[in-house]
């Protein structure tokens, strides 16, 4: 079998605790999924991602993991995790889970172990240790705060950390080595290589329970480096490269998926894919509207997915080539949205915005991941309240993409049976908020247009991640070509786009809205969409 599944596959991540709560504690659960796994395959999806399900204090909203080997009890149990994944194999669907490999909470017992030490571990730290001050030139990247955090315990000094005080970061080693510095190990001494063989024994236990692989939570931040930070990625991409080899001697089908795009450095890529983050140029250069604030290394622009048709193709095509113009046949995963950013209907973006921006997500090429809720155009909600590390900057706050999804029009949107005080997090109280039940009801909804696209793509395999995609025309419309015989333009603005296209005489609307062609001559709608299929060429 192998792992070219992936080349034509359809991601569904889901934020555990906000999907579906089963027993009415507030909190979304594995039992909850099960029972809305026929709703995820109507979809025409066949990989679910799973956002970090393991036991955690849930600081940062369980990427502060305290035992990789054991499902947080708020969502189930082991057993629970082993069901869902056969039930959802029953349905054709594969499911990937959400690995931290870069550091662990501060409450797992390596972590203890070692803060209870009185120096280093003679098999070597798990974690990186300094008993001189540090200075207070490196910032974490949690922006403005100090990297190095005073030891809790009788371990005199610092441990370094990643993100949050709470996660302190794993030792894999670092990319150059001083003198006087002995907290900066090689990759090749004894704690790094020991995290190593611990990254390869959580995903064996998992993967011995029939998940599909991981996506990797800050996959390049693992050597570090404060002084030559492309040589610690070199390292780390080499570090994935022993995984890699080993995962593919003995777990053949199982693939693993960064957070971002894999640093190229001579050798063939580790992961099996890479993935357009959306916190980072490639995807916000389309659809970010800055409904969930800015960080520091975004520049505001106008997104080419608004209606204002300010934007510009240019960064998101620059990144595109540079990927896939040396591996045409790479796999690109990109969402609609996720966990860390604001989904697509944000800000003063509606419902009619929709369909051009999921047209091009499920035709462009890519291997496409809709966000939980994004099928039924679920809404960014501003001013939610920091839970779980949601505020991850004074100006960013990640919990408007988290909140409940909204099933029908019962209580709680059809989330949990929960006093609304005690939800994870306030459901939409917009009277006109959309739920599954009702667009279901609905043939021209959202949910219908996910569910005809994604079954339009599965029919004709040039809209899958396998044939070339040529840009036709690069502004609005956007016009792009798949393969030999097929034809998509979107138009994200609000004023209606034309554009002469010789390949489109004859053509024939596959699925669309507000797209004519008469002629040459292509007319498209303000917010308007279609895919063609070219007609034979003329001999």
């Amino acid at each position: 079998m192998g792992t070219e599944w992936l080349h034509d596959a359809v991601l569904y991540e889901v934020y555990p605790q906000s999907f579906a709560d089963s027993d009415g504690d507030g909190v979304g659960d594995l039992r909850g999924v099960i029972d809305h796994l026929d709703h995820i395959a109507s979809l025409g999806v066949d990989t679910v991602w799973f956002n970090p399900c393991f036991a955690s204090p849930f600081v940062d909203a369980g990427y502060d993991v305290s035992d990789y080997l054991r499902i947080a009890p708020r969502y189930g149990t082991n057993a629970d995790l082993e069901e869902l994944v056969a039930e959802a194999r029953a349905r054709g669907i594969r499911v990937l889970l959400d690995l931290v490999a870069g550091h662990t909470s501060i409450e797992h017992d390596w972590f203890q172990r070692e803060l209870r030490a009185t120096g280093p571990s003679p098999e070597g730290d798990r974690y990186v240790w300094r008993t001189d001050p540090p200075g207070s030139a490196w910032a974490d990247d949690l922006p403005g705060t100090p990297a190095w955090v005073p030891s809790p315990g009788p371990r005199p000094g610092w441990y370094l950390k990643n993100f949050y005080d709470e996660q302190p970061a794993l030792n894999f080693g670092w990319a150059s080595t001083r003198d006087g510095e002995s907290w900066r190990d090689s990759v090749d001494d004894p704690g790094p290589r020991r995290n190593v063989e611990a990254l390869k024994d959580v995903m064996g236990f998992w993967l011995d329970r029939g998940v599909a692989g991981f996506r990797i939570d800050m996959a390049f931040s693992l050597v570090k480096d404060d002084v030559d930070p492309e040589r610690a990625q070199a390292l780390t991409a080499a570090l994935w490269g022993g995984v890699r080899r080993w995962l593919d001697e003995h777990h053949p089908d199982a693939v693993i998926i960064p957070e971002g795009k894999e640093p190229r450095a001579g050798d063939r890529p580790a992961f099996h894919a890479d993935f357009f983050l959306v916190i980072h140029e490639e995807h916000a250069s389309l659809f970010d509207n800055h409904a969930a604030g800015v960080l520091p290394w975004q520049p505001p622009r106008e997104p080419f997915f608004d209606g204002a048709g300010r934007g510009s193709t240019d960064v998101f095509l620059a990144s595109w080539d540079s990927v896939r113009g040396p591996d045409p046949t790479r796999p690109v995963i990109m969402s609609t949205a996720d966990h860390d950013y604001s989904r697509l209907r944000a800000g003063a973006r509606t419902p009619e915005q929709l369909g051009a921006a999921l047209t091009f997500l499920l035709t462009w090429g890519t291997v496409p991941c809709l966000y939980y809720g994004d099928e039924i155009g679920m809404r960014n909600l501003p001013d939610m309240p920091e839970v779980e590390g949601s505020r991850c900057d004074p100006g960013y706050n990640r919990a408007g993409c988290r909140t409940p999804m909204q099933w029908d029009d019962g209580p709680n949107a059809g989330f949990s049976t929960a006093d609304p005080a005690d939800l994870y997090l306030p459901v939409d109280d917009d009277p006109a908020r959309p739920t599954v039940a009702a667009q279901e009801a609905d043939p021209d909804s959202t949910l219908h247009l996910v569910r005809r696209l994604v079954a339009l793509r599965r029919s004709r395999p040039e809209l899958g991640g396998r044939s070339a995609t040529t840009v036709l025309h690069p502004g609005y419309p956007f016009a792009y070509q798949r393969g030999e015989g097929h034809v998509v333009v979107v138009n994200p603005r609000e004023e209606p786009a034309f554009l002469d296209l010789a390949a489109l005489r004859g053509a024939d609307l596959l699925l669309g809205s507000g797209a004519t062609v008469q002629g040459e001559r292509l007319s498209v709608d303000g917010f308007g969409y279609g895919v063609f299929a070219l007609g034979a060429p003329s001999m």
